[in-house]
């Protein structure tokens, strides 16, 4: 089981870096921040009068959520309870084991290298391995209804309304059967996998209203599953059985699929319930037997282990923790107040930022790393992806909130033996990070996934940035630098010998065969991309200083790398407006077409990556920067760029001194939120957090400026919002 997530894991005193903006604070300070931050929050409380069939609305802490429709549970649409633990494994294919998998060998600059990329002389194996494990929905849970009503849908409900009160993480829902008001109050615990729910209706006094408990099968068979989780129809697969505990208010469910077992443990109020099974499902029916009250409470708890407690807490005890948790988040780190600009785009994009932060907390600040979409749904198996963990999770130290990084970023010490294993099998020195993972370290196999190379220097963003916000607030960078120099050397170890010494050239070149960022281009022709080239440079030039921070020499070869490795590709292009050649930074080395191929201005423009996202390094031209940034505006095909683009773009942008254009990208068409602030997908199903969290990012750095030392000559660090807005910004510290 995982460690209880405390009130504590948050911290009540988290980092607060040094501030810009209207206020200074600091753990010292005896006063109250100056934005009043419940006003601003609440302002924002997502409501809704019917159910959506694509998003949910959710609780949850980090490491578990649960998703519900109008009734604040999920009585009519079957929306997902997930976790960081639930995880199952289908049969493997006859007669064959995981070991049995051999991969590819492709060749690599002169030499056959094994890579784990689906095998077609072993279709079954391979396709398991890319399958499993998958993430699984715990259950369902939702009204029973009785008498008359047993059969009502959602239509059938009167005056329904839901609002979802995200200051203190409290979820209420309220709809009329024949005049009888029934009010659902519903919150999940923020120390453990605990769902607590209180119902207030007459319809209880009446034995008319109860509570269902359902649980699905989980499958391999789809690589997405939106909106909902699971196989409902396969009752034959998996069993379900039912042990009373306690003193009669007390109820444990064990669940088992296949190799998969897990427990939900029941406790309600009142001590006249019945708990029945509905014949040929897994259904659970939990009725009050009409004991003269008109309220019931009750609370689930999940767990992977046969250790759930006799008594567990009341619905008051865990409502009281709900309203002490997240009034902390809220109170605690940075914020920033755009509410008093009389303007639709400020007013929309504090909406997006105050319920990103929210949603963030329900599905993002677990254990491990987030799936692109979190704990409401499925994608890619539930499996997440090493390359987008920057952009899920960079946000939270300008934020303030480190603590809740620290959850998940020990995901790198526990990742280590089988990176290290990885780049020892392809002949490399230190450590290859894979790609699409599960809590194993296991990279499934995929052509992508094996050739894809930009989430290895991801460890030096978060390591520098810990240390200069560290080092910026006064705190013990010494901590920080012996935390990650284990880390930082195996990972620039690697980096050092994946780059190839072109004889021809007298350069260092990155691949091929590899991937780019944007996974569209010809892996065995795809040479020296030029977010790659600036992310190697960047990586290795925090490396080096690393060991000097450390008093220590940095091994000569990442000197040498770092000093001569492949310029940065450009091409010219034809500005149509003067008719003069511009020379602009390219996708990768040799691209042909560059600005003319359809096929070329598509998905994640990564080149502007390299001035925004990145601080500039010896090898970036600002000029040419500038110039690729106008051709990108001009040229590029929007309708395919999705989630963390156009943050990226912001960021480019305001480090460019363009704040006006930074706020159009964030506020871009393709770039929306729906109602509740889940980031809507186009190439992926949504929710598509990395859109959520890559907005943080770019907020966090728009209100907080940057490093001076990096950009000498922009040394105005108030917010940058067009100058005609009125911005408050706290707790923020320079990026880098």
């Amino acid at each position: 089981m995982r460690p209880s997530l405390a009130l504590t894991s948050l911290s009540l005193v988290p980092y607060l870096f040094s501030n810009v903006g209207e206020a200074r604070i600091s753990p010292k300070s005896p006063h109250p921040p100056s934005i009043d931050r419940a006003q601003v929050v609440s302002r924002f409380n997502p409501r809704r009068n019917t159910s959506s069939t694509s998003t949910p609305m959710q609780v949850g802490n980090g490491d578990f959520a649960f998703g519900t429709d109008i009734t604040g549970l999920q009585t009519f649409l079957p929306y997902g309870i997930l976790s960081s633990w639930g995880w199952h494994n289908s049969s493997l294919p006859a007669n064959s084991t995981p070991s049995d998998f051999t991969g590819l060998d492709w060749w690599t600059h002169d030499r056959l290298v094994n890579y784990d990329m689906p095998n077609p002389a072993e279709p079954e194996i391979s396709q398991w391995l890319i399958a499993n494990p998958h993430r699984i929905n715990l259950g369902r849970i939702g009204l029973a209804f009785g008498g008359d009503y047993r059969n009502y849908t959602e239509e059938d409900l009167q005056n329904k309304s839901q609002k979802l009160d995200v200051y203190q993480g409290i979820l209420q829902s309220n709809f009329t059967i024949d005049g009888h008001l029934t009010t659902i109050t519903t919150i999940v615990d923020p120390s453990s996998d605990t769902i607590a729910v209180r119902l207030q209706s007459e319809l209880l006094l009446l034995g008319l209203l109860g509570v269902f408990f359902d649980y699905p099968y989980a499958t391999d068979e789809n690589k997405f599953e939106a909106p909902f989780v699971g196989d409902w129809n396969a009752v034959s697969n998996h069993t379900t059985v039912l042990h009373y505990t306690g003193n009669g208010n007390q109820a444990r469910v064990q669940h088992t699929l296949d190799n998969t077992t897990y427990y939900t443990t029941l406790q309600w109020s009142g001590s006249n319930v019945s708990v029945s099974r509905v014949p040929n499902s897994h259904r659970y029916v939990v009725q009050p037997n009409g004991n003269h009250t008109r309220a019931f409470e009750f609370t689930t708890t999940f767990s992977p282990n046969d250790d759930f407690p006799s008594s567990s807490l009341s619905f008051d005890a865990i409502i009281a923790r709900c309203q002490q948790w997240w009034t902390t988040y809220w109170k605690t780190g940075a914020f920033v107040d755009l509410t008093e600009t009389a303007n639709a785009t400020a007013d929309e994009i504090q909406r997006r930022v105050i319920l990103s932060q929210y949603l963030l907390a329900v599905n993002e600040a677990g254990h491990d790393p987030p799936q692109e979409s979190g704990l409401v749904n499925n994608g890619w198996y539930g499996k997440f992806h090493m390359e987008m963990y920057l952009w899920h999770s960079a946000h939270w130290t300008p934020w303030g909130k480190l603590p809740l990084l620290e959850r998940s970023i020990g995901v790198y010490n526990r990742f280590l033996p089988s990176s290290m294993q990885r780049a020892a099998d392809q002949g490399y020195s230190g450590l290859r990070w894979g790609k699409m993972s599960d809590p194993s370290g296991r990279s499934a196999p995929g052509e992508i996934n094996a050739l894809l190379i930009w989430q290895q220097p991801h460890v030096f963003y978060f390591a520098e940035t810990e240390y200069q916000f560290a080092r910026n607030a006064g705190g013990n960078t010494e901590d920080v630098l012996a935390k990650w120099d284990h880390i930082l050397t195996e990972s620039a170890d690697f980096m050092a010998s994946y780059a190839f010494w072109n004889a021809s050239t007298s350069v260092y070149d990155l691949g091929p065969p590899m991937y780019p960022v944007s996974e569209n281009t010809p892996p065995n022709s795809t040479r020296n991309p030029t977010f790659e080239l600036a992310y190697w440079h960047f990586g290795l030039d925090v490396a080096v200083s690393w060991k000097a921070r450390r008093g220590q020499q940095a091994p000569q070869e990442w000197k040498h790398v770092k000093d001569n490795l492949a310029p940065l590709p450009t091409a010219y292009t034809v500005d149509e407006t003067t008719g003069d050649h511009v020379l602009t930074y390219t996708l990768y080395e040799g691209i042909p077409h560059m600005w003319t191929d359809p096929d070329t201005v598509t998905d994640h423009p990564a080149l502007t990556g390299i001035y925004g996202l990145l601080p500039p390094t010896t090898a970036i031209n600002q000029t040419l920067v500038s110039a690729t940034a106008a051709q990108v505006a001009s040229d590029w095909n929007f309708t395919t760029c999705w989630g963390w683009d156009f943050p990226m773009l912001a960021m480019n942008a305001a480090r460019l001194g363009d704040v006006d254009g930074a706020v159009q990208y964030l506020v871009h068409s393709n770039f929306q939120f729906d109602d509740v602030g889940m980031p809507v997908g186009t190439k992926a199903p949504t929710p598509y957090f990395p859109g959520s969290s890559a907005l943080l990012l770019a907020v966090a750095m728009m209100a907080g400026g940057w490093d001076a030392a990096t950009n000498s000559s922009q040394q105005d660090f108030a917010p940058r919002f067009p100058a005609q807005w009125n911005v408050r910004a706290e707790g923020f510290g320079q990026m880098l």
